[in-house]
Formats: C-alpha cells, structure tokens, sequence
C-alpha cells in the first residue's frame, strides 16, 4: 500500500454499514469478509475446483430493451463439477435495492446470485 493509499484510508468517512476495506494482493476490497472470500476463492481456483475467477463484474440488466440499471457483483467464477456460472455478492446487510437487482439478475440471465452473509 502506497503512503497515499493510506492518507486516504486513514481520512475516510465511516462507511454506511461500518464494513472496513481491506487490502489484498493490491486489491482494494469494501469490507474484510469480501477479502476473506477472495482467499477463499483463489485456494478454490489453486485446487481446480473453480477457474476463470473475475472480480467485480458487470452486468446490464435489460427488461424490453430498456436497461433498467448495472449490477456489480463481487466475484464470478465457473464452478468445474457443476458445469455452471456462479455470481456472488458478499452482504452483511441485504439491503432492499439488492434484492430488486438479484430479482432482475435471475430473470434476465436465469441463474440465481448466491449470496455469501458476513
């Protein structure tokens, strides 16, 4: 972490839901359970379980041709004894506008976001 990485982490208002970013692998993450989860998911990866992990991915979620918003997930991945694409969001909090968007998510793409609690 560089010294201004850090002025600004240590002048940074609280966080809304009093989550704590962290650092890892230079990887800025919003909150310690989201970086406890990306260790996971890279032994995961390290073990052959998974592969293709990407972090914060995007998605437009289109109804009717009108893109109704963006949603960013915390990790993607293939999970390789399933055969299939896992999305996850790693939530101490569910709050209301995530379940509207994972609503969305799963009729757009037709797969569930798997939500990882804190």
């Amino acid at each position: 972490m560089t010294s201004a990485e850090f002025r600004q982490m240590a002048t940074a208002k609280p966080t809304k839901y009093g989550n704590e970013p962290v650092w890892i692998d230079g990887i800025r993450f919003d909150s310690k359970a989201e970086g406890k989860r990306y260790c996971e998911l890279k032994l995961l990866q390290a073990a052959g379980e998974i592969a293709d992990l990407e972090l914060q991915p995007k998605f437009k979620l289109i109804v009717n041709d009108v893109e109704v918003c963006t949603y960013i997930g915390d990790f993607r991945y293939w999970h390789n004894h399933s055969k299939t694409r896992v999305c996850e969001d790693v939530k101490g909090v569910s709050t209301p506008a995530f379940r509207l968007k994972a609503k969305l998510f799963r009729a757009v793409f037709g797969y569930e976001i798997v939500l990882v609690k804190s």
